[in-house]
């Protein structure tokens, strides 16, 4: 009968501690509810992360700034963001109920960002190799073509004045030809009738006659 009683008081000194850690640990944790927001326009502050610091443990919230996790009383909890000031919180110990909301209200902080050179070369070296061996796509042939173009322009500029909508419709007019025959050979204009048209309207009209020297 003696053995059997101190095997019993044995199993209730044993099993009394543990059932009383886990009853002081059941106490201690609540849900942790809330928002993030903004503090100047109350607009959520959306995937902003929510730290426990002494766990390392946390959530982020969701796209409306809602967030809800497991946490403890007295737990710290660091609310960060990228372009807003990070900020900590701790949980009050006078909790009576197993659920606590928050809303959090964070500030705007502006970031000076290093300034950053990025070149498609790893060295110096292979950017002076690259720069020697680079082709240069114009050659002689089409550096004379852009330029009688340039001369073009200017001297239908000086025959046919144009104001600014009507420059703007022959640079558009350019462009849909240079679209509509990409990739095959544009027809010769001698053989466009329309353009004959013009010729002939504008010899008509005197518009290729020089103008007398007073």
């Amino acid at each position: 009968m003696i053995i059997r009683l101190q095997i019993i008081l044995i199993i209730l000194f044993t099993i009394t501690p543990t059932a009383l850690k886990s009853q002081v640990i059941e106490d201690n944790l609540i849900q942790f509810s809330g928002v993030v927001i903004t503090v100047d326009s109350l607009k959520a502050v959306s995937f902003a992360n929510i730290i426990v610091k002494e766990s390392r443990r946390g959530t982020t919230c969701d796209y409306y700034g809602y967030f809800s996790f497991v946490a403890k009383k007295k737990d710290t909890i660091i609310f960060s963001a990228v372009g807003y000031k990070t900020i900590t919180f701790i949980i009050p110990d006078t909790i009576t109920k197993t659920r606590y909301s928050l809303i959090q209200a964070m500030t705007s902080d502006t970031l000076l960002l290093d300034e950053t050179m990025i070149f498609p070369w790893p060295s110096t070296d292979q950017f002076k190799q690259a720069f020697i061996n680079l082709e240069v796509p114009d050659d002689d042939y089409l550096i004379a073509k852009r330029n009688l173009a340039l001369s073009e322009l200017r001297e239908r500029a000086q025959n046919f004045p144009m104001d600014g909508s009507m420059n703007y419709k022959h640079y558009m007019d350019q462009q849909y030809y240079k679209l509509y025959y990409a990739g095959q050979s544009p027809p010769l204009t001698i053989f466009n009738p329309f353009a004959w048209a013009e010729f002939i309207k504008a010899w008509r009209d005197g518009k290729f006659k020089r103008k007398k020297d007073k």
